[in-house]
């Protein structure tokens, strides 16, 4: 049996039990986290460059190859999905790589740090901003205003003083979500027509054709960048990010954490 042929079934072997093999080129070399920063031979990057989108058109533009702590398994990047692949591109696992030892998953910690928003690079033009008392905490808050959960989150957030919230209208929820966020948007008050209709259920004025929609489209386009999937989502200016409703004490100790 061929040299090629043997790699090749042992590659789909480890391939089976979550660990790939790939080119024999590190075969000698233990997994560490030195060997993951090594740099990528340029001959292996240039080689899955070309030869993973020419067999896996789907996988979208590769933005970046890294290597991984196991020799000879590279860090494929499309966006925020991460591939692992061997330095030939014959095999490509889509899954989580986990650190047993440390307990750690690599590939959750991967992603987290890719989505990791720059708060002071936000498109604040986009949102609008509710003020309380020196508004020196902040955070940037993505909302649909169709949402039972950011209702709730509104409530709470009522009694957070000293704080400047970017408001980013997110509408995923369906048509009336776009229609309620037009409507808001396009208010002379934006801050006030949004916490009458969430806190009070008063509906904002019928917006004038002539206003500019522009920012809710962008909006959209941001989150779905950042895979923001759910409403509310918290922006902290540390760059963490927080889905889902929380009460008055987590936003505090939140701010606390976050605002430095």
């Amino acid at each position: 049996m061929k040299a090629n042929t043997i790699r090749a079934l042992l590659a789909a072997a480890l391939l089976g039990a979550g660990v790939l093999a790939g080119a024999a080129t590190d075969t000698t070399l233990a997994p560490t986290k030195a060997n993951a920063e090594r740099p990528v031979p340029p001959a292996v990057e240039s080689a899955l460059r070309k030869v993973l989108p020419q067999r896996l058109p789907r996988l979208g533009t590769i933005d970046e190859i890294r290597r991984t702590p196991i020799p000879s398994l590279f860090e494929v990047r499309s966006g925020t999905d991460i591939f692992y692949s061997d330095a030939e591109g014959n095999y490509l696992v889509h899954g989580e790589m986990l650190d047993t030892k440390g307990q750690r998953n690599l590939t959750d910690e991967r992603v987290e740090k890719l989505m990791a928003i720059d708060f002071k690079a936000l498109p604040v033009k986009d949102a609008f901003t509710i003020v309380r008392g020196n508004g020196k905490r902040k955070v940037a808050v993505f909302e649909d205003p169709n949402c039972g959960y950011c209702k709730r989150f509104e409530r709470d957030l009522q009694s957070v003083d000293n704080v400047t919230v970017y408001l980013f209208l997110y509408p995923i929820l369906g048509p009336d979500s776009e229609v309620k966020s037009r409507n808001i948007w396009c208010a002379k008050d934006q801050g006030k027509a949004w916490q009458d209709w969430m806190v009070r259920n008063e509906p904002a004025a019928k917006a004038d054709d002539k206003c500019d929609l522009s920012a809710l489209a962008r909006n959209i386009e941001y989150g779905r960048k950042y895979k923001i999937t759910g409403t509310p989502t918290l922006v902290f200016m540390n760059g963490s990010r927080v889905p889902g409703a929380i009460g008055a004490a987590d936003i505090e100790k939140l701010l606390a954490a976050g605002g430095k």
